[in-house]
C-alpha cells in the first residue's frame, strides 16, 4: 500500500433507505421502486461527486440498498461497505464506506452507554433540585471503526454518529399521558421536545465520555462524523468538542488532548461569509450534519499530523420539498479534505 499524502471524510444521511415494498416506521408500504430507482442514482451520483476515501452515513434501513448505490455509481470494487451482518429493512443503522486497503480491524456498533455513565445531581445549590436522567442506549448505535491512511503511519479512529432528532418525542401512548389526555394534550409538543432534548445530551455525553477515554493523553487522530441533530454552537456539540479555542495565527503552537474541531469553523475561519447549511426546516436553515476531528488535523496544534486542505458541501437539493421526486435525501452532505503536513 502506498503512503497517502490526502484523506477525506464524508458524512451522508441517506434520508430512510430501504428496499422497495419494506416497512419504514408507520409507512407500511415503503418505497415504491420507482421511488427507490431515484433513491439509488441520486445517492451513487453524490458518491461519485465527492469520491470521499472515508463515508459516514445513516438512515440505511437495508445492506443491499447500500450496495445497489455503490454498483450504480461504480464504485462497488473499491470501497469496502461497513453494515451490520444480515441487515434487512429491520432498523436504521449508522453504516460506512471505506477505499479498500485502508480499513484497519472490524467495525461495531456501539449501543449501551459507559458502565459508568451517570446524569444525577443532588444540585449545585440550595435553590437547585435533585435530577436524575435514566438513559443508557444510543438510540442510534454508532459505528466505529479505524483506518491506515499511511503504511507506516497512525491509525485514525473513526465514530459514524446519530444522534435523537430534535423532533417532539411521541408521549400520547404513556399511561400518565392518557391518564390525563386533556391537560397533558396542550403540552404535548413542549413535552415531547424536552424528552429528545435530553435524550440528545445523553447521547452526546455518553459518547465525550467514550472519546475522551480514547483520546486522553495520547496523539491517537480521532474523527466523529454524522447527523448530530443539533448546530455549531449548540450544547450537544459542545459538550462533543469541548469548546476548543482557535488560533488564528500561529502554526504548530495550538491544540487541546481531548477536544474535537469542527470542519464548519475551520472553513469559516477560510471563508468570507458563513454560507454553511445542511437542514431546511420551516424556512430555519441549520447545520446538523457535523465532522468533528482531534487535533492532530488541527492546522495550528502542535500535534498536527495532518493539515486542513477545504470542505465541500451539497446542498442545492434542499431547495426541494419534496425528496421523493427527485430521489434527494434531506440532508446536506459534507466533506472535509486533508492533506498529511506534520508539525516540525
Amino acid at each position: 500500500m502506498a503512503a497517502r499524502t490526502k484523506i477525506s471524510f464524508a458524512t451522508c444521511n441517506l434520508y430512510n433507505i430501504n428496499k422497495p415494498g419494506l416497512p419504514i416506521y408507520r409507512d407500511t408500504d415503503g418505497w415504491s421502486q420507482a421511488d427507490y430507482d431515484k433513491k439509488v442514482a441520486w445517492t451513487a451520483s453524490i458518491l461519485n461527486e465527492l469520491k470521499s476515501d472515508v463515508w459516514g452515513f445513516q438512515e440505511l434501513w437495508h445492506q443491499q440498498a447500500l450496495m445497489d448505490a455503490f454498483k450504480a455509481a461504480g464504485l462497488d470494487s473499491k470501497y469496502q461497505l461497513l453494515v451490520p451482518d444480515n441487515h434487512k429493512g429491520q432498523r436504521i443503522v449508522c453504516a460506512g464506506a471505506v477505499r479498500k486497503t485502508i480499513l484497519v480491524g472490524q467495525p461495531e456498533w456501539i449501543t449501551d452507554f459507559p458502565s459508568k455513565f451517570m446524569l444525577k445531581s443532588g444540585g449545585d445549590d440550595a435553590q437547585s433540585s435533585a435530577i436524575s436522567v435514566a438513559i443508557d442506549k444510543f438510540s442510534r448505535p454508532i459505528l466505529h471503526f479505524k483506518v491506515r491512511p499511511r503504511t507506516k503511519g497512525k491509525v485514525i479512529s473513526i465514530y459514524v454518529v446519530h444522534f435523537k432528532s430534535k423532533g417532539p418525542t411521541h408521549v400520547h401512548r404513556e399511561k400518565w399521558y392518557k391518564a390525563d389526555n386533556e391537560y397533558y394534550s396542550k403540552h404535548r409538543i413542549s413535552i415531547g421536545s424536552a424528552i429528545s432534548t435530553i435524550r440528545r445530551t445523553a447521547e452526546a455525553s455518553a459518547l465525550r465520555m467514550i472519546l475522551t477515554d480514547e483520546m486522553k493523553n495520547n496523539s491517537n487522530p480521532v474523527v466523529v462524523l454524522g447527523d448530530c441533530n443539533d448546530a455549531q454552537h449548540s450544547n450537544t456539540l459542545n459538550i462533543l468538542t469541548e469548546q476548543p479555542n482557535y488560533l488564528l495565527s500561529g502554526y504548530s503552537r495550538g491544540g487541546s488532548d481531548t477536544s474535537l474541531y469542527t470542519i464548519e469553523t475551520l472553513q469559516e475561519y477560510r471563508s468570507l461569509r458563513d454560507v454553511y447549511y445542511t437542514h431546511v426546516y420551516k424556512n430555519s436553515r441549520e447545520s446538523l450534519d457535523q465532522i468533528l476531528v482531534s487535533q492532530e488535523f488541527y492546522d495550528n496544534s502542535k500535534s498536527r499530523l495532518w493539515a486542513f486542505k477545504g470542505m465541500d458541501l451539497v446542498n442545492d437539493h434542499l431547495n426541494a420539498d419534496n425528496h421523493k421526486k427527485n430521489g434527494s435525501s434531506d440532508h446536506g452532505v459534507v466533506r472535509a479534505r486533508f492533506e498529511y503536513r506534520p508539525a516540525k
